[in-house]
């Protein structure tokens, strides 16, 4: 009896000292609503939050209400929604939690703090009593955060040379013919990007990047704000502000003054393309903004996928006709011309005879998945770009026809075009531009995810040297230079009679050698202007030649 007490007589004890610590660990009543609700505030789960609050805070304030307070006083603090960082909840008594928490803000540094959170009985459970206070730490009770600041001197912009392109007060510049093409202007904070800008530290009268290279380089020139963060007229952090740096950019003069002059006032855009490395070496015009239908100069991409699917190969022979139907619609080849035979002879044609229903033999689903692999329908990497799409879902055999021939509802930038040209000459791997030349020295022709397979990017690129040989590009030929270009005339509407009624597109890049990638590449597009490869070829021609010369 006595041997077996013992063991009785220890498990009791270490009964108690379980119970016992059990008891010290487990907290008061809103525990596990308290640490849920610092758990999510970490991850700015504003919806997780919200679902710890008594139901008479829910009363008097809603989840969009309560998810703007919070997000826009981490707005006031430049602070990002997954900067907050919670401690281990420490129940103080009375109901009440204390949490330590930190916050890293963009000009202000990190800034620590303790939050005290009230909790109340609410039906069988217990809650948060959630007041605006509580949105960032050492807030006391009816106090808001707010925030002064001053911007520094806005900093210079520079040519890949390191000729000044805009400095100082006055954006004075050095080549005053090449920053009006490319610079662009500062101004007031455009509506749309308030809430941006504001989460910068920017003050709300403040004179910001607009367009061009000053918009695309805001962050860079602005520098970092001067000011001090305040709780209740409480200096709680204080920024010294940093003054705009020097940003040495890809643009070439020579290649900007002679995109200037081939755009001749036209409506459109130009931009000249490293292949190896993505500078944006010059563009002119609305080569950013501006989206139209690529016409023919979507053939590559269509050529791409029908070719990585097997849909045709060099050895498919398609049959001379000037038209086809799709859906029970012709659609014809330019001029009502009869074209087909191999699939290199209907590229340097441009025959939509063939490509029409070659897109719709390769369907929707591959055709826009290879334009996407191209770029479209992503964020361009250039800021304030447009994005260039296509539909997900392009419907009958005639809308995926017409797509697989850059018509339909497929718009696309003359940067996009210019990208799909630079990626074939990068034998198939994805260009991403860039306009900082920093950016572009770390970048090598090797990098980058693959768009299409090599050996497709290979054939791309005989069949572009087809176009510009002997086909509808020859007038981008430059002695002894091998270009390979695509041309692409895109009908505004239909039946199109005069020049006014298709867009001049035309894709390129040089020198085109089967042993190194293409240095230079360029993507023409002009509104109105007639057939690509009278109008469009020539420019491109005069673009190419420029980046020859500066190479």
């Amino acid at each position: 009896m006595k041997r077996r007490a013992i063991p009785v007589a220890v498990l009791a004890a270490l009964a108690f000292v379980i119970g016992a610590v059990a008891g010290a660990s487990s907290g008061g009543a809103g525990e596990s609503e308290v640490r849920a609700y610092a758990a999510a505030w970490q991850k700015g789960d504003w919806a997780t939050m919200y679902a710890q609050l008594t139901t008479a805070t829910k009363k008097r304030t809603t989840l969009l209400g309560f998810a703007d307070e919070n997000r826009s006083t981490l707005a006031t603090a430049t602070a990002k929604e997954s900067s907050v960082t919670t401690g281990e909840p420490k129940d103080v008594g009375d109901g009440r939690w204390q949490i330590p928490v930190t916050v890293k803000t963009r000009i202000f540094g990190t800034v620590r703090g303790t939050t005290t959170i009230r909790t109340a009985e609410d039906g069988d459970a217990t809650k948060v009593v959630w007041t605006p206070s509580l949105a960032f730490p050492g807030l006391k009770p009816g106090q808001r955060l707010t925030r002064q600041t001053t911007m520094l001197d806005r900093g210079t912009l520079l040519s890949k040379d390191g000729q000044v392109l805009a400095e100082g007060p006055t954006r004075t510049s050095a080549v005053p013919d090449v920053s009006s093409e490319v610079v662009g202007q500062i101004g007031p904070i455009p509506p749309e990007r308030a809430l941006e800008i504001n989460s910068l530290g920017i003050p709300p009268d403040a004179q910001v990047g607009t367009s061009g290279l000053e918009l695309i380089f805001q962050p860079e020139l602005a520098g970092l704000p001067a000011g001090t963060l305040t709780a209740g007229g409480r200096v709680i952090a204080r920024s010294k502000g940093a003054a705009g740096g020097k940003v040495r950019t890809t643009i070439v003069p020579s290649v900007v003054r002679a995109s200037s002059s081939a755009m001749s006032g036209r409506q459109g855009g130009i931009v000249a393309l490293n292949p190896r490395n993505g500078a944006v070496e010059g563009f002119a015009g609305q080569a950013f903004s501006l989206l139209q239908p690529p016409g023919s100069t979507f053939k590559i991409i269509s050529t791409a996928g029908a070719l990585d699917a097997g849909t045709a190969t060099t050895k498919t022979v398609f049959p001379m006709q000037s038209g086809i139907e799709l859906s029970g619609f012709r659609l014809s080849n330019a001029g009502g011309e009869v074209c087909g035979g191999t699939l290199a002879q209907a590229f340097a044609e441009s025959c939509n005879s063939v490509f029409a229903p070659l897109g719709a033999k390769l369907g929707s689903a591959k055709l826009v998945a290879v334009a996407q692999r191209f770029g479209f329908n992503h964020p361009s990497p250039i800021a304030g770009a447009a994005q260039s799409t296509i539909p997900l879902e392009l419907g009958d055999d005639l809308n995926v026809g017409s797509s697989a021939i850059g018509q339909g509802e497929v718009q696309a930038s003359a940067l996009q075009m210019a990208i799909v040209g630079a990626t074939v000459a990068r034998r198939g791997r994805l260009v991403v531009p860039t306009l900082n030349q920093a950016v572009a020295d770390r970048t090598k022709a090797s990098d980058g995810v693959r768009a299409i397979k090599a050996s497709t990017a290979r054939l791309l690129q005989q069949f572009m040297i087809g176009v510009v040989s002997g086909g509808t590009g020859t007038a981008a030929q430059i002695p002894g230079v091998t270009v390979a270009g695509k041309t692409g005339t895109a009908e505004l509407r239909s039946p199109s009679e005069e020049p006014e009624d298709t867009d001049a597109w035309f894709v390129a890049f040089a020198p085109a050698d089967k042993k190194r990638v293409a240095g230079n590449a360029v993507g023409v597009m002009f509104v109105g202007a007639g057939a690509g490869g009278e109008t469009a070829a020539p420019a491109a021609q005069t673009v190419l030649s420029a980046m020859l010369a500066a190479d």
